[in-house]
């Protein structure tokens, strides 16, 4: 009776080594002790395999070596059966898949339920889960009935989705027929982990109330399936129901409910399990005392991280792990940045050892406060740790490049992480199957490494290379993958292809709120403000609750096209109908719709009335609004207390220096201008650039170094001459130097977006857009010469600045001239 069908390709063989040489490897904690040892020197199989089992008990690996060396001088390996298996077991613990296969093979007259149970339980637990199921089917064929440890082997292969389709229905009738339905608390154990870890919670609660025998294990099994997939709140339902029945939680159970507890967003149920933490003893416990450490940071609550403080602080002691969850929630809180560098320094200052988690907070930090220094001293350290090639490393130090203003380490990163990752995937694939089913498991392809590299290929604006994975990931089988999907709409709206964001998205069966938010928040840069609040009315009308990001998306959404009312009305209703507690960027949200629209003053009040102390964000927020709309007075306020949170950010003197040079106050832009000499700011360099035929070209302002800069500026005058001819005029007023006109306007047409849209004209051909990335917001009189560009050329020119999308078709701009 074969577990998978016969038409599937055999795996490769596993290779069968001879066993391994003498003396060489011995472990020097059993020296002559252990070759004196009576179990060796006798022939009673049963001290020789308590000998082994002890062996196998402590995972020793060496000691089992030796064991086995010792008794291939005599025939006990050979003859007794019992002592074979002990060998085989012992591997299998260790994760010796090569040793314990050529032990295994030498049984050829001595295997029983045992030896093949032992063989499938290395191969499941180490990768090999197609294998260990037709080693399986062999047994089966060969007239062995299996036991309840055979069927909890078999259900633990089947945790892929892809096995599980193909076999799950087989194990689950072998269980019947074999009479370990509702009988046998491990089975049932088994097959709720395997139902539940490939979506079926249904059928895993149905195997559950079929149990007659429930245990504190299988309970917080339940529970803990119903976290990971997402149903909060079933999870707090079963809790209680396992309370009611007097069950008592442990370490394990008290985990998950804090977990669930964080993803539902509740601070009073977390204080609740908190309190019972603590009554039950185990708040010294460093699973339990992490868990509550992100939950409360998490809270945002005014007190969430004096909370988060004083959990961390009573614990015993300090791993990374606890660190880490302590560093990452100052960055989820959003306030206090500079704090987590502090605390990093701490960290290392107790030799404790960052992991990968660690550093990508670290570097998420450093990207919110546009801490460049930091961040390449942080990427120095990853470096040195050998964990640049980490997915979720790499793609934060690509933001934190991106997010710094430096495009041209970003893409460095991105291209290594990206080079990288595939010279793996294909060297492992040249010796894998053609299957892409077995490829994965034998090549340990996740549906995570596509996610992040199609994630840092947005980040950059490289949309070739995340055209590349998306069809790579396709050809591994992860079309339908909720991870790499989401990651698809989101690189598609963040490249300007929102047509294909739209496609990726309509074509994603099993949404999330993350899927949702994805979408709504690519309809939003995108300006289309109304379809965006469609999708998220449809959204809830699907039952999918809205988290703390979607509201972003939807705040910025009412923000990009003037729906104060409207924005107001959602932000009142996040708490009030979702029990969301506003954090700064939601405030941030808020200040720039009303300031965008012209309530400076409102704005002003708004920040003053928040439960929370305004950040550099939301203050750099109403500045730039004060100097659209002129309001000196305030933009003063606004820029005192952007430099008091961030002395080292020159965006502050900047847009200052600019409100006071749109008003004629020279002496007051003098006076700017000289404080940032003393200080040693620069004015970040503006930076467009676009993507042709694989190859990223970068233009500054005034730049002759590319290949074809004559070619460029000859095609900048014909269009500029042309458009000119249509209605255009250069908008000097925009030029905050005291100049003659005629060299204001000089440097006006040689603005970075507008090289790069001449670039483009000549680069590429009708009727493919033109898409352009710069670094900074495009300036007023770029928008509008682009958009007569559009309409002398006849070619749509999408622009993506740092706040936005600008689809300039026909002379009109999907932004509606509010931007």
């Amino acid at each position: 009776m074969a577990l998978l069908p016969a038409k599937l390709p055999p795996p490769p063989a596993t290779p069968s080594p001879s066993p391994p040489p003498p003396s060489s490897s011995t472990s020097p904690r059993y020296p002559k002790r252990l070759a004196a040892h009576p179990a060796l020197s006798s022939n009673h199989p049963s001290e020789v395999s308590a000998l082994l089992a002890a062996a196998a008990r402590a995972g020793d690996l060496r000691l089992g070596r030796a064991l086995h060396r010792r008794l291939l001088r005599g025939d006990l390996l050979g003859r007794d059966a019992v002592v074979a298996n002990s060998l085989l077991t012992l591997y299998s613990r260790c994760g010796a898949v090569a040793a314990a296969r050529n032990v295994f093979d030498g049984m050829r007259g001595l295997r029983d339920i045992v030896s093949w149970t032992a063989m499938a339980s290395c191969l499941a637990r180490n990768g090999a889960e197609r294998e260990s199921l037709r080693l399986l089917g062999d047994m089966l064929e060969s007239g062995l009935l299996p036991n309840a440890y055979t069927l909890c082997v078999a259900a633990h292969a089947c945790f892929p989705h892809e096995l599980y389709g193909l076999t799950g229905g087989v194990i689950l009738g072998l269980v019947h027929k074999m009479g370990f339905w509702g009988t046998d608390v491990s089975v049932g154990s088994a097959l709720i982990d395997m139902l539940a870890r490939n979506g079926d919670l249904a059928s895993a609660r149905k195997v559950f109330d079929g149990l007659i025998e429930k245990t504190v294990v299988v309970w917080t099994l339940l529970i803990s399936r119903h976290v990971q997939g997402e149903c909060a709140e079933e999870a707090v339902e079963l809790f209680l129901n396992f309370l009611e029945e007097g069950f008592e939680p442990d370490r394990y159970t008290m985990s998950s409910m804090i977990s669930a507890c964080t993803e539902l967003g509740s601070v009073s149920l977390g204080q609740q399990l908190h309190s019972l933490v603590l009554r039950l003893g185990l708040a010294s416990d460093g699973c339990v005392s992490c868990g509550l450490v992100d939950m409360y940071a998490k809270s945002h609550i005014k007190q969430s991280m004096e909370y988060a403080n004083k959990v961390f602080e009573r614990m015993p002691k300090h791993d990374v792990i606890s660190w880490t969850a302590l560093i990452s929630g100052y960055v989820q809180c959003g306030v206090q940045e500079n704090k987590v560098m502090s605390l990093f320094g701490d960290m290392l200052n107790e030799s404790i050892k960052p992991n990968h988690i660690t550093y990508s907070s670290i570097l998420k930090a450093c990207a919110i406060i546009s801490d460049q220094d930091s961040g390449r001293q942080v990427h120095a350290h990853v470096i040195k740790s050998n964990l640049d090639d980490v997915h979720i490393v790499g793609n934060a130090l690509v933001s934190m490049y991106t997010e710094s203003g430096s495009m041209e380490e970003a893409r460095r990163v991105f291209t290594q992480l990206y080079e990288k990752s595939m010279s793996s995937l294909i060297s492992e694939r040249r010796n894998a199957p053609v299957d892409h089913q077995i490829a994965r498991m034998d090549m340990g392809i996740s549906s995570s490494i596509f996610a992040s590299l199609i994630s840092a290929a947005a980040s950059v604006g490289m949309l070739t290379k995340g055209q590349q994975l998306h069809a790579m990931s396709l050809k591994a089988g992860f079309g339908s993958d909720r991870f790499v999907s989401n990651s698809l709409v989101s690189m598609y709206s963040r490249c300007g292809y929102l047509e294909d964001a739209c496609r990726s998205f309509n074509e994603l069966k099993d949404r999330n709120v993350i899927s949702w938010t994805s979408m709504i928040s690519g309809l939003a840069k995108h300006g289309y403000a109304e379809r965006a609040l469609t999708l998220f009315r449809a959204m809830m009308l699907a039952g999918v609750k809205p988290n703390d990001v979607t509201y972003i998306a939807v705040l910025s959404a009412c923000s990009h096209v003037g729906l104060v009312m409207e924005g107001k009305e959602y932000f009142r209703s996040m708490q009030r109908d979702h029990g969301l507690i506003p954090r700064m960027e939601h405030y941030a949200c808020m200040v720039d719709l009303l300031a965008r629209s012209g309530l400076v003053e409102e704005a002003l009040e708004f920040i003053s009335e928040m439960p929370l102390q305004a950040d550099a964000l939301v203050w750099k927020t109403l500045l730039g609004a004060c100097r659209t709309h002129d309001n000196i007075d305030i933009g003063e306020i606004a820029a005192k207390n952007v430099i008091e949170l961030e002395p080292r950010d020159p965006a502050p003197y900047v847009l200052l220096s600019n409100l006071y040079a749109d008003a004629g106050l020279w002496d007051e832009v003098a006076r700017i201008r000289s404080a940032m000499r003393d200080k040693n700011l620069n004015k970040e360099t503006g930076l467009s650039w676009m993507e042709v035929e694989n190859t990223t070209h970068e233009f500054r302002a005034g730049d002759t170094c590319h290949p074809r800069a004559q070619d460029i500026y000859a095609k900048l005058d014909t269009l500029v001459t042309e458009i000119k001819g249509m209605g255009y005029v250069p908008d000097t007023s925009i030029m905050l130097h005291d100049m003659s006109d005629d060299l204001k306007e000089q440097y006006l047409l040689q603005h970075s977006e507008k090289i790069a849209v001449a670039f483009g004209l000549i680069a590429t051909s009708a009727p493919k857009p033109i898409r352009i990335f710069k670094n900074l917001r495009v300036c007023a009189d770029c928008h509008s010469a682009i958009k007569y560009m559009s309409k002398a050329t006849g070619r749509v020119i999408i622009l993506r600045d740092s706040n936005r999308f600008h689809r300039m078709k026909d002379g009109e701009c999907s932004c509606g001239e509010y931007w």
